[in-house]
């Protein structure tokens, strides 16, 4: 009864520990979904980052040029400054010099065309600047948008490092169970030494019973019901072994798969890092851009 109680409970444990193995298979793939996923989202990230990089430059351009158009403005208010006080000259020496009118008013035509020339000019500035201003504003909010998505990225890093935190206590736990199980096998390696040791001696016993008498039989009989119960009892000692030695093999495959999705989790921390790095980098050259 105790065997088949022992060979039920080792059914049931060997059961048990295919279904964590499918378990942890389910996991694994579903975490390799998961990497597959971040590295997709952080092939965005490095474009979207480009792409800000790009903007940024043509952004630095886009002032280089609101500049030089600011620079010309003011030239030409200048100018226009300067027509004004030329057009107040020349109407005072309309008023003194009568015998000039004919030239005097065609200098006066002449600056009123440039002065119209000069005022059409600064419209066209004023509806340049204001695209530009509009242009840098739709800028802006895509920076905003940039950070907020390095703002998601960063979440999901410190989500995979709770992730590792968590395998990383399985797989201690993991090598506590192994080495159990590794001293469990000695002692019944010892068990099974001695057992061999006792058969011995009951072979012994029985071939000097053999050569006492005949008039032994039951006893020999009896002895040999024995022999048979150690050998059953060898048996599935032996067997118990194979189990334990089977659960050894589980024990160590689960350990095997844990410490590669370590080491898979690992490399993603690594490559987060450096593209966190990267984000942190052109996020300050794009902050000193717009600066």
């Amino acid at each position: 009864n105790i065997i088949r109680r022992q060979r039920q409970e080792l059914k049931l444990l060997i059961a048990e520990l295919k279904d964590r193995d499918r378990e942890l298979n389910d996991m694994v793939a579903v975490h390799e979904r998961h990497i597959q996923a971040w590295e997709d989202d952080r092939q965005k990230i490095l474009a979207l980052a480009e792409r800000c990089s790009l903007l940024s430059s043509e952004l630095n351009e886009r002032n280089a040029v609101i500049k030089s158009l600011t620079k010309k403005l003011k030239v030409l208010e200048t100018q226009h400054n300067d027509s004004k006080i030329t057009l107040e000259t020349t109407q005072q020496k309309f008023k003194e010099l009568t015998q000039k009118v004919t030239d005097s008013s065609a200098q006066c035509q002449a600056l009123e065309e440039k002065n119209q020339s000069l005022h059409c000019s600064v419209l066209e500035l004023s509806a340049k600047t204001g695209q530009l201003q509009a242009r840098e504003q739709e800028l802006l909010t895509m920076l905003q948008l940039k950070d907020k998505a390095l703002i998601e990225t960063t979440d999901q890093i410190t989500e995979v490092t709770s992730k590792f935190k968590t395998l990383e206590s399985a797989l201690r736990a993991a090598k506590l169970e192994e080495f159990s199980r590794n001293r469990e096998q000695q002692d019944l390696k010892l068990t099974l030494n001695d057992v061999m040791v006792q058969v011995n001696k009951m072979k012994d016993i029985l071939s000097e019973k053999m050569k006492e008498s005949s008039n032994h039989q039951e006893e020999i009989s009896h002895l040999k019901q024995e022999n048979g119960c150690l050998r059953s009892e060898l048996m599935l000692a032996v067997e118990e072994a194979q189990r334990k030695d089977q659960l050894y093999q589980f024990t160590k495959s689960k350990q095997v798969r844990i410490e590669k999705e370590l080491s898979s989790l690992r490399q993603v921390c690594v490559k987060q890092q450096r593209d966190l790095h990267f984000l942190h980098i052109n996020l300050d050259s794009s902050e000193d851009s717009r600066q």
